[in-house]
């Protein structure tokens, strides 16, 4: 039996216009719009996990990023060691190891630099033998750790569990799991107010797609529990359904979703993703005023990240297209007013994941291209940063930690 995501295995190119900005691939290595270099303190440190050449065990590159997105690498970069998903709440990055059995901690060090400080093994916690500890994610204030885990005969069924992160070591203590549920392997996205945390997951699972969107409370302690929330789904157009995947939430309150119209009968994707607009309320339900007329489309068929900028007027969206390559696009994020197109493809490379600093800087890995990209995006405009795109040996994940606030 095999499950898997469609939007993981096809790649496809999909070229996109925008009203306000648009880039040809011949142009990658050129500044979009010049970009005046400041001087000052760095605004972020930024990590990226990858193995190089010939190597069977990752490594983490390090970088400080300065006011106008130039990338240093931190000396002793990169450091050797092995991780995959990363998280980081200010004191320490917390990365799960490539065979899934530990989550180690390292204190970043005002330089950047990583210093070791504990691992803990989260599979002691996991009796299905299946494994898994990625992704990882922190709640809003960082002292709570989520990893996705699998279980099940088949070990198709996805649950969290929940860790406290001990403040003087970065150790986890287990707090506890949800209930399995099948194919549901979403990324969590917490709401503003911390309370609640949602998922989205669309599936194809032996040729038949199902979108679901899951609700979870979190507790005073830190636990993850399933909520019973509501979401309605907007309508389609006849012989068509809404599939729901990925998720983004702002800083207030809303959340961003993406949406696939998937056919009948063919049981295929019909165009290209749309994008939908959700208010929670104090109870964790969403509502929404989206419609199929006023949600706009992405130009990235396959779309495998949605972030929302940390001011939340602006949301990424990256992905592959239907034949090879991807991109990377902006869209003006309006709360509970439909989300408007801002940008084209800023890349025409596949990317796989990215992240904002708080400085308008946005972070974006593409693990067939080898390249780290850096964008400067605000509301108004859009420049590639200097000395980007850097070329990194099959980057796997990365994190960015905001030096300001």
């Amino acid at each position: 039996m095999m499950r898997y995501n469609t939007f993981l295995l096809c790649l496809v190119a999909m070229l996109g216009t925008g009203a306000a900005y648009a880039q040809n691939a011949s142009a990658e290595n050129a500044a979009l719009v010049p970009a005046s270099a400041t001087s000052g303190s760095p605004v972020a440190n930024v990590y990226v996990s990858s193995t190089p050449t010939g190597a069977s065990k990752n490594v983490v590159h390090a970088f400080t990023a300065a006011a106008n997105g130039r990338l240093t690498p931190v000396s002793g970069s990169p450091f050797k060691d092995d991780l995959t998903s990363m998280a980081v709440n200010g004191k320490y990055l917390l990365g799960s190891t490539q065979n899934g059995k530990w989550v180690a901690a390292f204190l970043m060090e005002p330089n950047g630099a990583l210093h070791w400080t504990t691992s803990t093994n989260v599979i002691t916690h996991n009796a299905s033998g299946c494994g898994g500890n990625s992704p990882i994610i922190l709640d809003h204030t960082g002292a709570s750790l989520y990893t996705m885990a699998t279980s099940s005969d088949l070990c198709d069924e996805e649950f969290f569990q929940s860790f406290q992160v001990e403040k003087p070591t970065g150790y986890l203590n287990f707090l506890g799991s949800t209930p399995p549920l099948f194919v549901n392997y979403g990324q969590l996205t917490f709401s503003s107010n911390n309370l609640y945390a949602y998922q989205a997951t669309c599936s194809d699972y032996r040729g038949f797609y199902s979108g679901t969107i899951t609700g979870y409370q979190r507790h005073s302690n830190g636990l993850l529990t399933l909520a019973n929330i509501s979401a309605p789904v907007p309508a389609a157009q006849a012989g068509d359904f809404y599939c729901a995947d990925q998720g983004a939430a702002d800083p207030a309150n809303h959340v961003a979703m993406e949406y696939q119209l998937i056919n009948t009968s063919t049981e295929l994707p019909d165009g290209l993703p749309q994008l939908a607009t959700y208010t929670s309320d104090n109870s964790g339900n969403l509502s929404t005023t989206s419609t199929r007329a006023n949600m706009p489309k992405s130009a990235i068929q396959y779309i495998f990240d949605m972030k929302m900028s940390p001011s939340g007027r602006l949301l990424a969206v990256g992905g592959a297209g239907n034949s090879g390559g991807g991109g990377l696009q902006v869209f003006h994020f309006n709360g509970a007013n439909p989300i408007t197109h801002y940008t084209g493809l800023l890349t025409n490379n596949l990317i796989d994941q990215f992240f904002w600093d708080n400085s308008n800087h946005l972070y974006a890995i593409s693990q067939s291209a080898g390249k780290l990209f850096v964008f400067t995006v605000t509301p108004t405009s859009v420049s590639q940063a200097p000395g980007s795109p850097y070329t990194i040996v099959s980057p796997k994940n990365i994190i960015v930690q905001p030096k300001t606030p």
